[in-house]
C-alpha cells in the first residue's frame, strides 16, 4: 500500500470563498480531489493548477465560467489540496501526475474540453491535449512552459529550483509556502513573508491577506512533514540541471506535437512574471501560428489568484471569437 496522509475535511471549513462540494476520483489506493460544477452537458473547462497551489487558485474564475455555460472541472494534483499526499518524496514524478490526470479525464469521459493551464499545470495538462487531441477543442496557456531544446530557463526559475536544495530557503521542515501567494498578491511585504517562513511563525495577517493565506495554507495546515513532499518535488522536477528530471523527453515531444495544433489556442499572460516572462509567452504564441495573446500588464505569476475575473472574461471572449 502507498503510505500517505490525508488533510482533514475540517481544514477547509474556514475557507469561506470556495464553497464547492468535494468530488473524488480513485487512482490505485489513493483518491484525487476535483471540483465539478456547472451544467453536465456543457462544454468543459479543465482548470489545472501548479505549485504551490490547488483548485482554490480558480476561486474567482469558476463562477463566471459556469455562468457562461461551462462545466468546470478543477482537480488537485496528488500531494496538493484535498487530494491524498504520499509521504515518499520519490513517489512524485511528472509522468505519474500526467497518468493520474489522464485517468480522471477518461473516467469522467470528458470531451469538448478547453484546457486552462498554468505553471506545472502546463506540462501535465498539455500532455493530455497532445495524447488525446480528440477530447480537446481549445487551449488556454498561462505562464507556463514545455521543456525543449533551446528553451532558456530564467534566473528566477533557477533560483526557485536552487532554494529547494540543501541550504536553500525552502529546504526546511514544513515550509509555509502558502505565504508566497500572499506576497505575490501584494498583500504582505517580503520581510513579513520570508521571516515567517524561516522562523516557522504565524505571520499575523489580517483582512484580505488572512483570507488568501487561509485558503492556500488549508491543505497542509497541521500535517506532518511528509505531507509537504508533493510540493517539494515539483521544484526539484524542473529540468534545469538535468534533462532526466521532470519528464523532459516527453515534454519536448508534446511541445513539438502541439506546434502543429490546428484548433483554438489562446495565451493569457501575467506580464510582470520573472519566472515565465512576457517575451517567452509571446514567442511561444508566435510559434503556434500567431495564436491570440492577451497580456495582463500588472499581473504576476499567479494571475488566476490576483486577476481571476479578468482572466475569465478573456477566456470567455476567446472562446466566442
Amino acid at each position: 500500500m502507498t503510505e500517505f496522509v490525508r488533510t482533514p475535511d475540517e481544514n477547509f471549513d474556514m475557507v469561506s470563498d470556495f464553497p464547492h462540494a468535494p468530488n473524488y476520483h480513485t487512482w490505485q489506493d489513493l483518491r484525487m480531489h476535483y471540483v465539478d460544477v456547472g451544467p453536465r452537458d456543457g462544454p468543459v473547462m479543465l482548470l489545472l493548477h501548479g505549485m504551490p497551489t490547488w483548485a482554490y487558485l480558480y476561486r474567482d474564475m469558476i463562477g463566471p465560467l459556469v455562468d457562461a455555460g461551462y462545466r468546470c472541472i478543477a482537480p488537485d494534483h496528488m500531494g496538493f489540496g484535498r487530494s491524498d499526499k504520499p509521504t515518499d518524496v520519490h513517489w512524485y514524478t511528472i509522468a505519474r501526475h500526467t497518468e493520474i490526470l489522464t485517468s480522471l479525464i477518461t473516467s469522467l469521459d470528458l470531451n469538448r474540453i478547453t484546457l486552462v493551464c498554468q505553471d506545472w499545470g502546463g506540462p501535465i495538462g498539455l500532455a493530455q491535449a497532445a495524447m488525446m487531441p480528440h477530447r480537446f477543442e481549445h487551449l488556454v496557456i498561462m505562464n507556463t512552459w514545455l521543456h525543449h531544446d533551446g528553451y532558456e530557463y530564467s534566473d528566477a526559475i533557477r533560483n526557485w529550483n536552487r532554494n529547494w536544495h540543501e541550504g536553500g530557503l525552502f529546504h526546511r521542515p514544513e515550509p509555509d509556502v502558502g505565504l508566497l501567494l500572499v506576497l505575490s498578491a501584494g498583500l504582505a511585504d517580503r520581510r513579513t513573508v520570508f521571516g515567517a517562513i524561516v522562523e516557522g511563525k504565524d505571520p499575523g495577517l489580517t483582512g484580505e491577506a488572512a483570507r488568501v493565506y487561509q485558503g492556500f495554507s488549508a491543505p497542509y495546515r497541521g500535517l506532518p512533514d511528509g505531507g509537504y513532499n508533493g510540493m517539494r518535488r515539483f521544484p526539484l522536477s524542473i529540468p534545469v540541471s538535468s534533462p532526466d528530471n521532470g519528464n523532459a523527453a516527453a515534454q519536448e515531444l508534446h511541445y513539438r506535437t502541439l506546434l502543429g495544433w490546428q484548433k483554438g489556442v489562446q495565451f493569457v499572460w501575467g506580464c510582470v512574471d520573472d519566472v515565465f516572462t512576457e517575451a517567452w509567452g509571446r514567442t511561444w504564441a508566435e510559434r503556434m501560428g500567431s495564436a491570440r495573446f492577451d497580456g495582463i500588464e500588472d499581473a504576476d505569476h499567479f494571475l488566476q489568484s490576483t486577476h481571476g475575473g479578468r482572466v475569465a472574461e478573456l477566456i470567455i471572449d476567446g472562446r466566442r471569437a
